[in-house]
């Protein structure tokens, strides 16, 4: 790497009201900076007051960072919002569809890094928070649920991704079978009466970063009536976020 280079790292969610959120978030950054001086910030689309994405660019830049290793913590590159993202921080000329987002003022380099999706360590993550369910893995099959989108280009997205990890899990668990489905399009019963036709149980894991409307009130009411387990615990907290982001900070240093 260059020595004129300075790198800093921002780390971008979607932001919640609950402070807890917030803290989940620093912990695993601090976690995955270990033995790495690079400075960080935190940043949130929205709902976190002073957290701002521009806030967290111009925290960076005025540290000295010259290039800023961006990782989006959203569950999928099918999310609108990693599109629109990318595109205020310059990374891309055009959003993939209209956004309310306008270009943010960015002096350093951008390295834009990728969402969650089918990253092994993420499968491992699902896995882990399903387990308890499991007590006879050879009739049984996980079903990832996530949000999804309508619109065209970003649906497909979701599919791949949500395909992908649903074939990482299957081999992380052991069980008979995983799949996935969506809330938009909606096929989440669809696919539960598919497989308690083939004589299956259904684990269900919602692919959510945190619990909240769609986890405890949207999917349950969907699944009403069938056979399947679920606790509606998501992806966070667990430990191994910590790890997900090292690999995306190493993967970023890289390209400099």
């Amino acid at each position: 790497m260059n020595a004129s280079v300075r790198p800093g790292v921002l780390v971008i969610s979607h932001g919640s009201r609950d402070l807890s959120w917030v803290s989940i978030v620093e912990e695993a950054v601090a976690g995955a900076l270990k033995g790495r001086k690079l400075p960080a910030a935190v940043s949130f689309l929205e709902l976190v007051a002073g957290r701002s994405i521009q806030d967290g660019v111009s925290d960076l830049e005025h540290r000295g960072v010259t290039d800023i290793l961006v990782i989006p913590l959203f569950v999928s590159s099918g999310s609108t919002h990693v599109d629109e993202i990318a595109y205020a921080l310059g990374v891309k000329p055009e959003p993939g569809r209209e956004t309310d987002l306008e270009r943010f003022e960015v002096s350093a380099r951008i390295h834009y890094g990728d969402p969650v999706d089918d990253d092994p360590i993420i499968a491992e993550m699902v896995w882990d928070k399903a387990r308890d369910l499991s007590e006879e893995p050879e009739r049984e099959t996980v079903l990832l649920i996530g949000h999804g989108s309508v619109h065209d280009g970003f649906r497909e997205r979701w599919q791949r991704g949500m395909a992908s990890l649903a074939d990482r899990v299957r081999a992380e668990s052991g069980v008979a079978s995983a799949d996935y489905a969506l809330l938009n399009p909606n096929d989440v019963r669809d696919k539960v009466e598919y497989w308690n036709g083939q004589g299956h149980r259904v684990l269900v894991a919602p692919i959510f970063l945190s619990e909240g409307y769609f986890t405890k009130t949207v999917i349950p009411s969907r699944l009403e009536g069938l056979d399947y387990r679920y606790s509606g615990r998501t992806l966070l907290p667990h430990p191994r976020l910590a790890d997900w982001m090292e690999g995306q900070i190493g993967r970023l240093l890289e390209r400099i």
